[in-house]
């Protein structure tokens, strides 16, 4: 078995004549795989090439390696994702976290640092500014959304730059165009975090001059919450044979891996070293169930757009909302940005503010009941949580400030339900923030949801 070609692989889809709606469901099944020429899988494949639900095929062992093999269900995805943000290979993992460490570890190592911006999701910005820190790589996190300050962090050392295309909570959309110019002139990789970018359906950053993408899978590109896996996606746009000082893992004589993949090369070394590595390895299973949840990903983002928008517009017309945090909002900061960089709407997150605070929040949550209190984000449901006393609890008072996380903020992620069904349960909800007495038990300022979650799964043991 012959693992990738000298010949570097163009961005241009293999089907070029497919819309993106057509390559969900389509994409990345040719037996001319985009980041492995597998030989022995053509002929394996395509006994199944008729079938309407791609199998959960066995792995085939790699004949060069005795400590890798390749899973084709898993590929299968990889190549599909690889097609629908414009990447030329891409590299599936066991979650959205597992995406960002290895992608890290791609690229940095003891005594090296890396940019990014501040507006970040939580877990992202815990991995950032204390795991990094133990394996003794510097995070410069840069609070600023003008690209000079992000260029002032940079020096020799500097190995990437990360963004995110919507910052969680805040809806930061910062200038990709802008940045990449900087990142190119001083030889480094801008990255970002596209899982609000839902696979490329609202936004495809590689377009705009991102040279690597990570999602988290648990999101949009499943859509039903019930398997986690992450997506790391090589553009193929940026030239490490132009760098070998600053990135000579690339150029070691051993694994020759820009001679041998050129531009396929970043893709590369996440999949057959740094995951091999960490084992951090993306199940058959939950990429089948990615790739079904895939198949309908449009549909489902057309209508979370369209419920997105309308619950917007109707939240700033209730009493009881001080706020609404909505990137289509013409008035919103970014929404020029959002004009620039995205497409077939805005995406599907909101957050917003009730009058009243932190007790207006622990009685809204507690009285919703067909929307659901969690931390999750893109399911096909109707999804909320209060970010001050979860995602971001372990943040300093003065980080929540900086992140734009109030005592008062509920983040929702909008699902597909009829919408007159999600204003009405929201409306009863609306109702008893102003009814006297307690009604979620609050403990020194925080609403214990993850206590309540622990809890019915595990009991009370579990709880902290």
């Amino acid at each position: 078995m012959t693992i990738g070609t000298d010949s570097p692989i163009s961005n241009s889809s293999q089907n070029p004549s497919w819309e993106f709606e057509t390559q969900l469901l389509h994409a990345g099944i040719s037996h001319g795989a985009r980041l492995l020429n597998l030989s022995e899988f053509g002929s394996f494949y395509s006994r199944f090439t008729n079938a309407c639900r791609l199998s959960i095929l066995p792995s085939l062992m790699c004949s060069q390696c005795a400590d890798c093999s390749v899973q084709p269900t898993v590929n299968v995805l990889q190549n599909r994702m690889a097609e629908l943000e414009g990447g030329v290979a891409a590299c599936g993992v066991a979650s959205g976290s597992a995406a960002v460490v290895m992608t890290m570890l791609a690229l940095a190592g003891a005594g090296d640092n890396f940019i990014s911006s501040f507006h970040v999701h939580a877990g992202t910005f815990h991995q950032f500014g204390t795991l990094a820190k133990q394996m003794g790589i510097e995070c410069r996190f840069v609070d600023s959304q003008n690209p000079v300050d992000f260029e002032a962090a940079i020096d020799g050392k500097t190995k990437f730059v990360w963004v995110e295309s919507i910052s969680n909570p805040g809806n930061v959309i910062l200038d990709f165009k802008a940045l990449s110019l900087i990142c190119q002139n001083k030889g480094i990789p801008l990255i970002c975090d596209n899982t609000f970018g839902c696979a490329g359906y609202f936004c495809r950053p590689i377009e705009h001059g991102v040279d690597i993408v990570v999602h988290s899978a648990t999101k949009w590109i499943g859509g039903h919450g019930t398997t986690i896996g992450g997506i790391i996606i090589d553009g193929g746009t940026f030239d490490w044979g132009k760098h070998t000082d600053r990135f000579p893992q690339f150029h070691d004589p051993k694994s020759k891996l820009w001679e041998r993949f050129s531009h396929r090369a970043f893709a590369v070394r996440c999949q057959f070293e740094i995951l091999r590595d960490t084992g951090s390895t993306l199940s058959a299973p939950a990429a089948q169930q990615l790739l079904i949840g895939l198949e309908s990903l449009a549909v489902r983002c057309e209508r979370h757009a369209q419920n997105t928008a309308e619950l917007a517009d109707w939240l700033q017309e209730q009493p009881l909302v001080a706020w609404v945090n909505y990137i289509g909002h013409k008035d919103h900061q970014y929404h020029q940005e959002a004009l620039k960089y995205f497409k077939r709407g805005f995406g599907s997150v909101i957050c917003f503010g009730l009058r009243g605070g932190f007790q207006a929040c622990a009685r809204f949550c507690n009285a919703l009941k067909m929307v659901i209190i969690t931390t999750n984000l893109g399911d096909a449901k109707t999804l909320v949580v209060h970010p001050a006393s979860t995602t971001h609890e372990h943040f300093s008072p003065e980080e929540r400030a900086k992140s734009g996380v109030t005592e008062d903020m509920i983040r929702l992620s909008v699902g597909i339900e009829q919408i007159r069904d999600i204003k009405a349960d929201f409306k009863q909800a609306f109702e008893h923030i102003t009814e006297p007495g307690e009604i979620r038990k609050v403990n020194k300022g925080k609403i214990h949801l993850q206590n309540e979650i622990n809890r019915r799964l595990y009991g009370p043991s579990a709880c902290l």
